[in-house]
């Protein structure tokens, strides 16, 4: 059977994602807003989520800032947030062989933790091409940009996010990526003892290191399961790394 052209793995990609774009847009919004209200110019807000394009670590950000900006305490704050990346990205450059040089580094500056789960689901089944990857990954960078971009807009006028669940988007999102990875009760043992880590870490440890360590956490039940079966489906070492979201 031959393969499908770019163009329909490419739509494929994009009809994938999109449940996560209809996420994204609140969340985004939400964003721009939370930065208008702290002094961002809307050209600011969108050129931060079109260069920085990392929803958790923009949070944290713009949660930290003020006047004079802690700028030592922000860049270790979002790189703690971030250090996660070093694992998907690892687990990602794996499946990057029909890439371009060009194209693989894009497609590391377009890794998000909706991309890099897309991606993994993917090689479960087939190898991941970039027309593909691209689908899913290029519509997540316009449409958080551009919601971020109307929040910065649109200020303060929305009012209190939470009146529209815009809260909560953040968390449906990823709850609905985790679940995708379902593989039975080891799936469900990998994210229970890494949600476990994280909100102990997060009683006891200030800052945003409770994601690194909910995130290690999962990895080391995963490798700890994987070694006891060489056999095991492959789809459950994916699910360690989810817990970043």
């Amino acid at each position: 059977m031959s393969s499908p052209s770019r163009s329909a793995d490419f739509r494929r990609g994009v009809f994938d994602i999109l449940p996560v774009l209809a996420a994204a847009v609140p969340i985004g919004l939400l964003w721009g807003t939370l930065a208008a209200g702290k002094g961002f110019t809307p050209f600011e807000a969108w050129l931060t989520s079109a260069t920085v394009f990392a929803g958790a670590a923009q949070f944290v950000a713009v949660d930290m800032w003020r006047d004079p900006v802690p700028l030592l305490l922000i860049v270790v704050t979002t790189f703690i947030v971030n250090v996660r990346h070093l694992l998907m990205g690892a687990s990602l450059q794996r499946h990057l062989g029909a890439f371009s040089g060009p194209g693989g580094l894009l497609a590391m500056f377009l890794m998000t933790d909706e991309s890099w789960a897309f991606a993994e689901r993917k090689v479960l089944a087939e190898p991941l091409r970039p027309a593909y990857y691209f689908g899913v990954a290029l519509p997540m960078w316009l449409v958080w940009s551009s919601a971020s971009l109307a929040g910065a807009i649109a200020g303060r006028s929305l009012g209190d996010p939470a009146v529209y669940g815009f809260d909560f988007a953040f968390s449906a999102m990823f709850i609905a990526i985790l679940a995708g990875f379902w593989r039975g009760p080891r799936t469900g043992a990998v994210l229970a003892m890494s949600a476990l880590a994280a909100a102990l870490a997060k009683l006891v440890i200030p800052g945003a290191w409770y994601i690194v360590i909910g995130g290690s956490a999962g990895v080391l039940v995963a490798a700890l399961l994987h070694g006891e079966d060489d056999g095991q489906d492959p789809g459950e070492k994916p699910a360690a790394y989810a817990d970043a979201a």
